[in-house]
């Protein structure tokens, strides 16, 4: 997949293209995927994706714009997996902001992109204020010799799919759910670095995952497997959260103690897939009854995989 980070002055070639910011890259964003790629396809045309960085609402109102599902790296990761040819990656800023439907249209898609087909949401709105829309988009595409498509909303088990309804459920700790409207488990991935210890001084080792999320949608002690270490999933426990107990720095961490489990990880990336939630974050009066939690932790998400894998389950006397 290439990722492009300008809009050509002048299109190498005709393209298939959707526009949106793909986070999370949700199960309505892969039915968009989907009809791009057969179009594609059908066209013999590269299927590409424009989207943009920062996210539009984290440029005009950073301390109101939503938390992230996924980082940019995610995300085109995402995009990739998906059969996507081409990323133009737009930086957003005050000369794109100001940049008007007309224009979009005329030098973007037009002479920039040399788009012959288009995919847009049924709620896509473009350029200065807001002032292009579909119709806009299909008016245009008759004049210039573009189809344009609309990609209706995907609901799963009567709720509409979409960021925003990723966020609330994760943010209420309705882990499944979520991943019910991803299509997958919801994962963060990361470089493992070097933390203070204070896990494998407590007798439980953690990988601390170094995350690009500065406040990620979830937050908690979780049932987890974690991806990139050997030929399948690791299972774990993963704690997610700003540590109350032993840190008063309220910046999120990332950390993960798997089970049966001692090597040396420090460097490698990881995915941490977040299976259940198994409480919430918690202070506790000190670090004995923190450790006491840790291995409660740890027993219930061992039952978890147990029951998962269709084992019997046993407490930890047998």
């Amino acid at each position: 997949m290439r990722i492009l980070r300008n809009i050509p002055a002048v299109a190498d070639t005709p393209v298939a293209l959707t526009i949106g910011n793909f986070d999370g890259a949700h199960l309505g964003h892969q039915a968009m995927l989907r009809r791009l790629k057969n179009a594609a396809t059908e066209q013999g045309l590269p299927a590409c994706v424009m989207t943009f960085e920062p996210h539009p609402r984290e440029f005009f109102a950073p301390d109101q714009a939503p938390t992230r599902l996924t980082s940019l790296r995610e995300k085109l990761e995402l995009l990739q997996g998906h059969g996507v040819d081409r990323v133009y990656l737009c930086r957003f800023n005050f000369d794109f902001a100001r940049v008007t439907a007309e224009d979009f249209i005329q030098r973007i898609l037009k002479r920039g992109l040399d788009v012959h087909w288009l995919l847009v949401g049924d709620d896509f709105r473009f350029g200065a204020r807001r002032a292009g829309d579909s119709a806009m988009l299909r008016a245009a595409g008759r004049e210039l010799g573009f189809d344009v498509a609309e990609m209706p909303s995907v609901d799963v088990g009567g709720l509409r799919v979409s960021s925003t309804m990723v966020r609330a459920l994760l943010a209420e700790g309705r882990i499944e759910s979520a991943a019910r409207l991803l299509g997958r488990p919801y994962s963060i991935s990361g470089r493992v670095v070097r933390g203070d210890q204070l896990g494998r001084k407590l007798g439980f080792p953690t990988a601390n995952v170094q995350m690009k999320h500065n406040r990620p949608p979830l937050s908690g002690i979780f049932v987890a497997q974690v991806h990139g270490l050997s030929d399948g999933p690791r299972p774990g426990v993963a704690s997610l959260g700003v540590r109350p107990t032993v840190s008063g720095a309220g910046k999120p961490t990332l950390e993960v103690h798997l089970f049966d489990f001692d090597r040396d990880i420090y460097r490698s990336h990881v995915r941490v897939e977040f299976l259940d939630r198994l409480r919430e974050e918690r202070k506790y009066a000190d670090l004995k009854a923190l450790t006491r939690q840790i291995a409660l932790d740890i027993e219930r998400a061992r039952q978890w995989f147990a029951r998962r894998n269709g084992r019997r389950v046993l407490n930890k006397n047998g």
